[in-house]
């Protein structure tokens, strides 16, 4: 049974969507915090975490000018699928308007995986295809399920590694049946002092698994996008350059991930925002076979200075939203290979054991 006789009535819709997200020079906000983490975010600038302060964030985020210019979607949060900015329009509706994609965070988070020294699987199956249908009906387009394995001296485990590689394929397979591109998210943490070259070993299978575990799901990896992270060291290991993770990445993806697939959206994975547009940049200026758009799903590595900026004063957001959009031309240019870097390092975003 092929992908597209499961995929069904939604096979065209899907590849289209697919590629629309990976267009040239364009990437994906992630901007779909839980409740919890955007109060995180918003308490680092003494913000409190209520609905409006939440809303005003998106809002900043959203609207600002040209932002269609390098951003083919946004992941959303549940509350935000459902918001209204203060104009009285839903969010995912200026979205549209900007030809951007809305997109749903449909995982309920990560619990502990029964029998692995501890290692997690990721929860939200039972009523999926439900959540599914729902998100399709109010507008989102693509969907968005994250996997986390850890390096250490017995992980990621072969049960860790089978568990999340089916758990995500079953996830992509409802999200087809419901019209929603699903992103494929498994992500390898950076917590640790392993080298670069233990993170590709890793790395590649990983991503093996979750291509045996796609294809056994007959899932339609043409309407699918894989968000994996870039190969580095841990971050208590030994610093890897840009071009050593530009290598070992797209080696890795090479050696797993099927040409079906359009496009590859990075997670930042604590990486300063810097850092995050610079190894996407020397990813794109590889001179070797990269059969798919490398790209960009970035939270933090988007948000950062913009927070910053912006300090939760009204009066501020225009320099959030000018913030904002440094940083998403940065890694529009990054998926081009064209960004010749700010000079500046950055702040590292690296939190330990990232949960959201």
């Amino acid at each position: 049974m092929s992908g597209n006789a499961v995929a069904g009535k939604y096979a065209e819709e899907l590849i289209a969507t697919a590629n629309k997200l990976v267009a040239p020079g364009k990437g994906i906000l992630a901007a779909d915090e839980s409740t919890g983490t955007v109060g995180k975010r918003l308490s680092s600038i003494g913000v409190e975490n209520v609905e409006a302060n939440r809303q005003a964030l998106r809002e900043l985020l959203f609207t600002a000018p040209n932002i269609e210019s390098y951003i083919g979607g946004v992941i959303l949060y549940e509350e935000t699928l459902y918001q209204k900015g203060t104009d009285g329009k839903l969010f995912k509706d200026l979205l549209v308007g900007k030809g951007i994609v809305p997109g749903i965070k449909v995982d309920l988070g990560v619990v502990p995986l029964p029998g692995t020294d501890g290692e997690t699987t990721t929860q939200g199956m039972d009523d999926l295809g439900k959540r599914c249908a729902k998100y399709y009906e109010a507008g989102a387009r693509f969907a968005k399920w994250r996997a986390v394995l850890k390096i250490s001296d017995t992980c990621p485990s072969e049960l860790s590694i089978h568990e999340n590689a089916y758990g995500l394929a079953r996830y992509a397979m409802i999200c087809q049946e419901n019209g929603l591109v699903p992103i494929v998210e498994p992500e390898i943490l950076t917590d640790g002092s392993h080298d670069v070259h233990k993170c590709a070993a890793v790395t590649e299978a990983v991503l093996a698994a979750c291509y045996k575990a796609l294809s056994d799901h007959h899932v339609l990896l043409e309407g699918t996008l894989l968000k994996p992270n870039m190969v580095s060291a841990g971050a208590d290991g030994p610093k890897a350059s840009a071009q050593q993770i530009a290598e070992l990445t797209v080696r890795a993806l090479q050696r797993t991930v099927p040409a079906a697939v359009p496009g590859i959206v990075f997670l930042s994975g604590g990486q300063s925002e810097e850092e995050a547009s610079v190894n996407l940049n020397a990813m794109n200026r590889l001179q070797t076979k990269k059969p798919w758009a490398l790209s960009f799903s970035y939270g933090r590595a988007l948000q950062a200075s913009a927070l910053k900026a912006w300090g939760g004063k009204a009066e501020q957001a225009k320099a959030g939203a000018e913030a904002f959009l440094v940083r998403a031309k940065a890694n529009s240019e990054a998926t081009l290979g064209k960004y010749g870097g700010s000079g500046q390092q950055g702040d590292s975003l690296y939190v330990k054991d990232y949960k959201y």
